[in-house]
């Protein structure tokens, strides 16, 4: 494990980052692939609370595929597989990667809460609209699908940070 809070930080920001190109670079089986080693290697670099941030960027998953399972059911997203019962494994492992910031490199934003609702309807939006120019997903209605994205990530960054301070106190 790291000691130094910074390093910790920086290599949980490094990993997020090379994961969410990853997952969009190589949306098939690479990129969740490569997610599950950077998770290996948070866990064992970065994590101080191993079994308590793993129980948690589990529900933040679970919760995050949920969310965009429904975008997909209700055309606010479309990655062009017909498939609308599941999410995309390379999107929940987005939100695995993800989850891990919420306790380390994005940990700021928790201490003052008018920030989750400054920059998550903002954000969100941005990684999809992001997906969408790299061609691995799209939004059919483009004005229409980022307000809904704005609308659920409004409501779901301030409840897994709300979850995590409350359930998860050991992490923050």
């Amino acid at each position: 494990m790291i000691t130094s809070e910074t390093a910790r930080n920086i290599l949980n920001f490094i990993l997020f980052q090379i994961g969410w190109f990853a997952c969009v670079a190589y949306p098939d089986l690479l990129g969740p692939l490569l997610v599950l080693a950077f998770l290996l290697i948070h866990f064992v670099f970065v994590s101080q609370n191993r079994f308590t941030e793993l129980q948690f960027i589990g529900l933040g998953t679970v919760v995050g595929a949920v969310l965009d399972g429904l975008w997909f059911r209700l055309g606010v997203l479309d990655d062009g597989s017909g498939a609308v019962l599941i999410t995309p494994p390379w999107i929940v492992a987005i939100w695995a990667i993800f989850m891990t910031t919420l306790s380390h490199s994005l940990n700021w934003i928790s201490r003052k809460v008018w920030l989750a609702f400054l920059f998550a309807p903002i954000a969100g939006p941005f990684t999809y609209w992001s997906a969408s120019k790299i061609g691995v997903v799209e939004l059919p209605e483009l004005v229409p699908s980022l307000i809904a994205l704005a609308l659920g990530w409004l409501v779901v960054f301030p409840l897994l940070l709300f979850a995590r301070k409350s359930l998860y106190p050991e992490l923050t």
